[in-house]
């Protein structure tokens, strides 16, 4: 099948504004202790396992990492701020980023405690796809992740994102051998993804902040 040969575009440093959190460029001075207090504690050192960096145990260091992580354009990292209390309480990235090629990764990943398993934490998901399909006109969406984290995987499944398969020694991190589970949405999967994440978020589907129904990909 012959495809356009136009690019997609690069993405920027721009704000995703959603109903219960807001994707926005991360920034050190501004997201760096409201991070530093929701991660840094020794019970959060699982937080950390399958990610290139951390665990952080002195705040100069951590402040330097999320500077770099701020600096950066591939990958391009955001930090995800909870609406209500005005607080930042993970961050995630577009990374492997492609014009030409019209792909685009997220990952990098770093979902504190009080994100995980919210409204939120699955909004901003909705949000960074939502951008890559339908502002920046990217026609394959990837998740990867290491084959041994189930959290990540059944994230990816649960998201809408197609298992491509395990690429074996694919990579080193933190000095071990990782191999790593491939997982991609395509643009013409994303009209009934998008739905569905809009079905989902809907306060209609909530009773007192629980789910009535799950998300159904």
């Amino acid at each position: 099948m012959t495809i356009g040969v136009t690019s997609a575009l690069r993405p920027g440093r721009t704000i995703l504004k959603g109903r219960y959190v807001d994707v926005v460029p991360l920034d050190q001075a501004a997201h760096g202790t409201d991070l530093w207090d929701c991660v840094s504690a020794p019970e959060n050192d699982l937080l950390w396992r399958y990610l290139f960096d951390g665990p952080y145990r002195e705040r100069a260091v951590f402040d330097a990492a999320l500077a770099n992580k701020a600096a950066s354009d591939d990958p391009l990292f955001f930090a995800i701020v909870e609406r209500s209390r005005r607080k930042a309480v993970g961050y995630a990235s577009y990374m492997r980023i492609e014009p030409a090629h019209r792909v685009i990764e997220v990952g990098g990943i770093l979902y504190s405690p009080s994100l995980q398993r919210t409204t939120g934490a699955t909004e901003a998901m909705y949000l960074m796809a939502r951008h890559a399909f339908d502002d920046l006109g990217y026609r394959r969406y990837e998740w990867k992740c290491d084959s041994q984290n189930e959290p990540s995987r059944a994230a990816a499944l649960r998201l809408g994102f197609v298992f491509e398969g395990i690429f074996r020694q694919h990579m080193l991190v933190k000095g071990c051998n990782r191999n790593t589970a491939w997982y991609s949405m395509l643009d013409s999967e994303w009209p009934a993804r998008k739905r569905e994440f809009e079905r989902w978020l809907d306060p209609s589907n909530f009773l007192d902040g629980v789910q009535k129904t799950p998300l159904r990909m």
